[in-house]
């Protein structure tokens, strides 16, 4: 997700660096301490001792920081449904990796839905890089199911089932726990791969 050239191309870039580092610990400091919904680009300067220009140089708008602290926790995530262990990655049938990879998705939203939410701000954004590898990877998975039809469209419905907001929606307004969120995403599976 982030594109970070390494520190050692010039004492300048090395400066750049860590400037960026400073500015995603404190960000994160701030996020632990207060919620993502109330940190501001002000407070994210002074906490790591910089100009708030510095900030938004580096990361354009509050999305922009937001979604750099979620790179970390995004990459671990997919590499677990590209290449970790069955049955999310690789070496179960594919209905089962798609059941588990709803479920990990799930968690994933819950553990940092602050976050996604708040990245979210730019519509473009919402369908950004991260969003396109689990199209890709969700397509692959229905058509090694043999699901039939348009992959990518069932992929995308599927894909609206786990979406930040909507997740955040159903738990918080509609009292709605992971355990239901999770068996309705296996219920949504079986119906889809079934219909084929």
């Amino acid at each position: 997700m982030a594109d970070e050239a390494p520190a050692e191309a010039s004492p300048c870039r090395a400066d750049a660096v860590r400037n960026r580092l400073r500015l995603l610990e404190a960000a994160a400091r701030l996020v632990a301490e207060h919620g993502p919904e109330h940190v501001t680009m002000e407070a994210v300067a002074a906490a790591a001792g910089v100009g708030k220009g510095t900030v938004f140089r580096r990361f354009g708008d509050r999305a922009g920081l937001m979604l750099a602290l979620l790179d970390h926790a995004e990459r671990a995530y997919q590499q677990s449904f590209l290449a970790g262990p069955p049955p999310l990655g690789p070496g179960a049938p594919p209905v089962q990796r798609l059941e588990a990879f709803g479920t990990a998705t799930l968690r994933h939203l819950v553990a940092h839905a602050g976050l996604l939410l708040a990245a979210e701000h730019d519509p473009a954004r919402r369908f950004a890089a991260p969003r396109r590898v689990r199209l890709v990877h969700v397509s692959a998975l229905l058509r090694e199911a043999g699901a039939g039809g348009d992959e990518e469209l069932l992929a995308e419905a599927l894909l609206a089932f786990l979406d930040p907001a909507l997740v955040d929606h159903l738990r918080r307004r509609g009292g709605m726990t992971f355990e239901r969120l999770d068996a309705g995403w296996r219920d949504l599976v079986a119906r889809v791969v079934r219909a084929a």
